[in-house]
């Protein structure tokens, strides 16, 4: 590969989670290269990626080979071994990797991870099955929640926003959140202002702690 640059990304699995997110990053213009300890998934993603390597992310001489020092960002997307995730994300730490991401099978192994030094912590079931829990029966039409207790989500106007502009109807001083956003039916995301006047049919954008969120989607 040469010298690598700040979108470089090393992805060690290539099983549903890896592919996919090695894919994509690709499709995104980054460069991509994959570790993939299975030769024969390993080769059907030759050609998609911008290089594959056979090899065990686990074994440090592996990942040594792979120069994966050289890697601003890598993600450890082994699903198949809790030992073999927190081998390779070790190896990563060890080879200075500043930037490593890795998909956890449960909250052990979430917590193994973060004490190895893994920067960012993904638990595909656990936020997925999250989300849609705040989206069944509500009014909330797409949610997501950060590490800190912060979200944005998408929903329909709560019914006392209806009519009036923001300014108005003081969102941010009553419940603590603020409408970054407004898109009406058949036109573009605008991005709010206080004059900003709200209709039955609009889409909200708002930020702001899960609670509070979670408390003005309860209004009728």
């Amino acid at each position: 590969m040469g010298r690598t640059s700040e979108s470089d990304v090393l992805v060690i699995g290539l099983g549903r989670f890896g592919a996919a997110a090695a894919v994509e990053l690709r499709r995104l213009g980054h460069k991509v290269v994959g570790l993939e300890r299975d030769a024969v998934r390993a080769e059907r993603f030759i050609g998609s990626l911008t290089q594959v390597i056979h090899g065990d992310g686990s074994d440090p001489g592996v990942i040594r080979d792979a120069k994966a020092g050289r890697f601003k960002i890598a993600i450890v997307a082994i699903g198949s071994s809790i030992e073999g995730s927190v081998l390779a994300a070790a190896n990563l730490v060890d080879a200075g990797v500043p930037d490593i991401w890795g998909k956890a099978m449960s909250v052990e192994h979430a917590r193994i991870l973060d004490r190895i030094g893994v920067h960012h912590i993904v638990r595909p079931e656990s936020d997925t099955g999250r989300r849609v829990a705040h989206l069944v029966g509500g009014r909330l039409q797409d949610y997501i929640e950060f590490d800190d207790g912060f979200a944005i989500v998408k929903m329909r106007p709560p019914q006392e926003t209806i009519g009036f502009t923001l300014e108005q109807s003081q969102i941010r001083s009553k419940y603590g959140v603020t409408v970054v956003g407004v898109k009406s039916p058949g036109e573009g995301f605008t991005y709010a202002v206080p004059s900003t006047k709200v209709s039955a049919h609009d889409t909200l954008i708002l930020s702001g702690p899960t609670d509070l969120l979670e408390r003005l989607a309860a209004r009728p």
